[in-house]
């Protein structure tokens, strides 16, 4: 993992109710193409509480305003090449207690190093269930391409997810397109500032109308505590109606090295 981006991070940001069908407002993230080592473990937890957002049932969703979502994250270092990850969502709200959103499966390969391309190179599969109350489409299934470079004291990484739902109200549109980026800029040995983005334009083959897209962007600051640990913190404001307005998330999380070396 990249010192500045896998390590600790805190993140100002704008993120929406449909950033894509596996992330949602639970796993808010900017993929870098790295992989976590062979024998080692990460396990994270994804905290992410929405001030403003949807208030009523909207398509037979429950509403997620004054809802903290949290992910149960663990991933698998397999090969230099190979990853699996396994997450576990929940949701609270104050009438409605803790609530088993659903779980998600995530193998990704990587481009090895030894082949020298001019950028690092990735790709996540996200397969999984979700409760029909916690959103439109049960069974998705989520392709994210990674590309990331680290050029001086800048970092930059593109995701260009295309998302596919199986059972729900989105099944009509087949692929859909939500783009995430962030650039960032290394501050300090420990601290890099920048900015996130991320969006769900709609089907591949037709975008939405704007103000039923998600559009966020936020301003990003990430710490590096060491190679073994991630935290990561933000808040901000969505930019469409389609956007929950006022979102804050915290990811803390832990790489371990269990079993034989």
């Amino acid at each position: 993992m990249r010192s500045a981006s896998v390590v600790p991070a805190l993140l100002l940001g704008t993120l929406g109710a449909g950033l894509a069908c596996a992330q949602d407002n639970y796993e808010i993230q900017v993929y870098g193409a790295d992989l976590v080592p062979p024998g080692h473990t990460m396990v994270e937890l994804h905290s992410n509480f929405t001030f403003e957002g949807s208030k009523t049932v909207t398509d037979g969703v429950l509403p997620d305003e004054h809802a903290l979502h949290e992910t149960i994250e663990i991933t698998e270092g397999i090969t230099p090449w190979f990853e699996t990850g396994f997450y576990i969502f929940m949701s609270y709200r104050a009438d409605e207690g803790y609530q088993w959103v659903g779980d998600h499966i995530r193998p990704r390969f990587r481009i090895p190093e030894s082949w020298h391309w001019p950028v690092n190179v990735s790709l996540s599969n996200e397969i999984g269930y979700q409760r029909r109350s916690f959103s439109t489409d049960t069974w998705t299934w989520e392709i994210r391409p990674i590309v990331d470079k680290q050029i001086g004291g800048w970092y930059l990484a593109f995701n260009p997810t295309a998302d596919r739902s199986f059972h729900g109200l989105e099944v009509h549109k087949g692929l859909t397109f939500a783009p995430n980026v962030k650039v960032s800029y290394d501050i300090t040995k420990r601290i890099a500032g920048g900015l996130e983005y991320y969006g769900s334009t709609g089907s591949i083959t037709g975008f939405d109308p704007l103000r039923d897209q998600v559009q966020a962007i936020m301003p990003a600051v990430d710490l590096n505590l060491g190679p073994n640990w991630e935290f990561n913190f933000a808040v901000g404001v969505g930019m469409t109606a389609s956007t929950d307005h006022l979102l804050v998330k915290m990811i803390l999380g832990r790489r371990l090295q269990l079993g034989r070396r």
